[in-house]
C-alpha cells in the first residue's frame, strides 16, 4: 500500500512542479531541472510523508490494540467478523476511494476560483457526493477482487494508489498558490519549500563587475545551457541571461526584506 500511493504522489507532485515554474513562463528543463534533479527534490519530500504516514499508522496500531485490551478481546472478534465479510470490506474501501476524489475536486474548485482561497470553500455535500459516487462506482469491484489472496493484495494497491491521488491534488493547488504568492509578493511559502522549490535571491553584475538593473534583487530559477533563468519581481518579467557575462552578488536562499505591503510588478511598464 505504501509504494503505490508513494508513486502516484511522486507523478501529481511533478505535475505541480511543472505547474510552478508556467507561473513564471518556463519549464523546469529549462531552468535546469532534469529528472535526476526533481527526484531527489521530491524524495526529499515524499520521504517525511512517507515517515510521518509510518507514525500514524503505529499509533492507530498501538491504539487498538489497547482498546482489544481495555474490552477484553471483544475489539478484536469484532475486527475479526467485520473481515470475514468481504462484503463490508468493500464498501469501506469503495468509500475510502470515492474520499480520494475530494481532492480532485479541492483542485477544480481552486481553478474555477482563479486561485482565490477566499472563494475556495468545499461544503458537506461535496463530501457525500465523493463517497457515493466511490460506493457506486468500487463497490462491486473490489468486491470481486476480495475473491482471491491475489485480488485482496491488488485491492490494497489500489486503496494505497486512491490515497496518493487525493493527497497529491490537494498539494498541487497548494503548490500553485504557493507559486502565485511568489510571483505576486517574492515570498515563498513553507509548503513550496518543503517540496524542493529553492527561492534564490541575487543582485547581478556584469563580467566587470558592475552592478545591472539597478542593482535590484532577481529571484534565480536555474541555469541551463550556459543561461541563467531569472525573474525580475519589480518588473514582472522572466528572463534569460548568459552566464559567462553575468555575476551573482549576494546570493541568499530566502526571500529579500521588502515593505509589508509589496507586490511584484510596480516597475512594470
Amino acid at each position: 500500500m505504501i509504494v503505490p500511493l508513494g508513486v502516484t504522489l511522486y507523478a501529481l507532485l511533478y505535475i505541480g512542479y511543472q505547474g510552478i515554474y508556467s507561473f513564471f513562463g518556463v519549464t523546469p528543463e529549462q531552468a535546469g531541472i532534469d529528472q535526476a534533479v526533481l527526484l531527489g527534490r521530491l524524495l526529499g519530500t515524499i520521504v517525511p510523508l512517507l515517515i510521518v504516514g509510518a507514525l500514524v499508522v503505529g499509533f492507530l496500531v498501538s491504539l487498538g490494540w489497547l482498546l482489544n485490551a481495555i474490552t477484553r478481546g471483544w475489539t478484536g472478534r469484532v475486527t475479526q467478523r467485520v473481515r470475514q465479510r468481504p462484503w463490508i470490506i468493500a464498501v469501506i474501501a469503495a468509500m475510502w476511494a470515492g474520499l480520494s476524489y475530494l481532492g480532485y475536486m479541492y483542485f477544480l474548485a481552486a481553478l474555477a476560483s482563479n486561485l482565490d482561497s477566499k472563494e475556495l470553500e468545499l461544503e458537506a455535500a461535496d463530501l457525500l457526493v465523493t463517497i457515493g459516487l466511490g460506493v457506486l462506482a468500487y463497490v462491486v469491484p473490489f468486491r470481486l477482487l476480495r475473491r482471491k489472496p491475489l485480488g485482496r493484495a491488488g485491492l490494497k494497491v489500489l486503496v494505497g494508489a486512491f490515497t496518493g491521488v487525493g493527497i497529491g491534488f490537494a498539494l498541487i493547488i497548494q503548490m500553485f498558490m504557493g507559486a502565485l504568492q511568489v510571483v505576486e509578493k517574492g515570498e515563498s511559502t513553507t509548503l513550496l519549500d518543503a517540496v524542493g522549490f529553492q527561492t534564490q535571491w541575487a543582485r547581478l553584475q556584469d563580467s566587470s563587475g558592475k552592478p545591472l538593473y539597478d542593482s535590484r534583487w532577481m529571484m534565480i530559477l536555474g541555469e541551463r545551457e550556459g543561461g541563467y533563468a531569472i525573474y525580475d519581481c519589480d518588473k514582472g518579467q522572466t528572463f534569460r541571461k548568459f552566464s559567462e557575462s553575468t555575476i551573482l552578488t549576494e546570493l541568499q536562499m530566502y526571500s529579500p526584506d521588502r515593505e509589508a505591503d509589496f507586490t511584484c510588478g510596480s516597475l512594470a511598464e
